[in-house]
């Protein structure tokens, strides 16, 4: 357990906190800089409790003012997601802090009615996933994945068998144009690219700004050669990719996601690759992560499978660790948190944060 001594005065803005916070995390792997960060601000307490151990765990959560929870849907126990069960149970909890971009193990709706913030740390990983996304582009449509696996068990085939093709001159077409949308798009027009994007978030100029032509859904599957999904899961997003859309795509067409799993319906996806209409796919997050061994799409050679890494390199995990203290800071500053993911809660949780912390 790691422990921060309370003091009251905060820094030289002059504000200052009656109580001290007490921010509370699991036990699962984060980068030490989030501890280091933490541990500079005399107001604050942090504790680590053992998902492991409920018994250990739940007198340090039912403390909490800032619980920072895994993203990680398929890692994070359920009793520990932040629901309403949770909730229920940590009367002082003032905001929800997200290790990272998705926030999965989250119900926004009831921390909003309970007055908590929810805050994610949004393009704190974008460089990374942008990288893994062309990656897997290049990797599918050069055909490296099935040239190395008939390497490792063949001598003397024909270099033509795995022959694939420049992904210059191609088109690309983006569905969702935030952090890591614009970054794919600025590495793919170094390539030589032609970059569509669909965002309904966003404007046609903004998305032009951003590094893409503005179409509309149906255009972008119609047109693309490859489509790459850059959007958030949610009611709106659910099973997006499915048999109607994927038949919608260009016959030979490539399907790229680093997004969530459950936007693209897997089984479809499968048909879709069985049937040849689509030539390829870069699969980085699924159903259930990791997917079983069994896999359809596993045994498939043009299927290039990775396991929700796009995001978890050295420097992504460094960024977002740091990210998120810093954010935890401001929050508990009284600061408005800069990616805050329901800011209608403001006012109910600017008067919670002030019963419970003073001003």
């Amino acid at each position: 357990m790691f422990v921060i001594m309370p003091a009251t005065t905060l820094d030289n803005s002059h504000r200052t906190l009656m109580s001290h916070a007490r921010v509370v995390r699991t036990d699962l792997w984060i980068d030490p800089v989030f501890d280091e960060r933490l541990s500079r601000e005399s107001a604050l307490h942090l504790d680590v409790f053992p998902t492991q151990n409920p018994t250990a765990a739940w007198p340090l959560l039912s403390q909490a003012h800032v619980y920072h929870v895994s993203a990680a849907k398929d890692e994070l126990p359920l009793d520990w997601f932040a629901r309403a069960e949770l909730i229920e149970r940590c009367p002082q909890l003032l905001c929800v802090s997200s290790s990272g971009a998705g926030y999965d193990t989250v119900d926004v709706a009831a921390c909003t009615a309970a007055g908590i913030a929810v805050v994610n740390q949004s393009g704190g990983n974008a460089p990374s996933v942008a990288e893994h996304t062309l990656g897997l582009m290049l990797g599918v449509s050069r055909r490296m994945l099935e040239g190395d696996r008939r390497m490792r068990r063949e001598v003397g085939y024909p270099r033509e068998d795995v022959m694939g093709h420049e992904i210059r001159g191609k088109t690309l077409g983006l569905v969702g144009m935030g952090n890591i949308g614009s970054r794919v798009a600025a590495l793919a027009h170094a390539f030589g690219m032609q970059v569509i994007a669909t965002d309904p978030f966003l404007s046609e100029e903004e998305i032009a700004r951003r590094g893409a032509r503005a179409v509309s859904f149906q255009e972008l599957l119609a047109q693309s050669d490859i489509v790459s999904l850059h959007c958030p899961r949610d009611a709106s997003t659910l099973k997006m990719m499915n048999a109607d859309t994927f038949a919608k795509m260009k016959a030979g067409a490539l399907f790229i996601t680093t997004a969530r799993g459950g936007i693209h319906d897997e089984a479809a996806l499968v048909n879709a690759l069985r049937s040849g209409h689509l030539a390829g796919a870069g699969i980085d997050v699924w159903d259930q992560e990791p997917p079983p061994i069994d896999h359809p799409l596993l045994a498939m050679d043009n299927v290039f499978a990775t396991f929700h890494t796009a995001g978890v390199t050295h420097e992504a995990r460094r960024s977002v660790a740091s990210m998120s203290a810093e954010q935890i800071v401001r929050v508990i500053h009284g600061e408005r948190p800069p990616r805050l993911i329901n800011p209608e809660v403001l006012p109910h949780f600017e008067k919670r944060r002030v019963q419970l912390l003073g001003r």
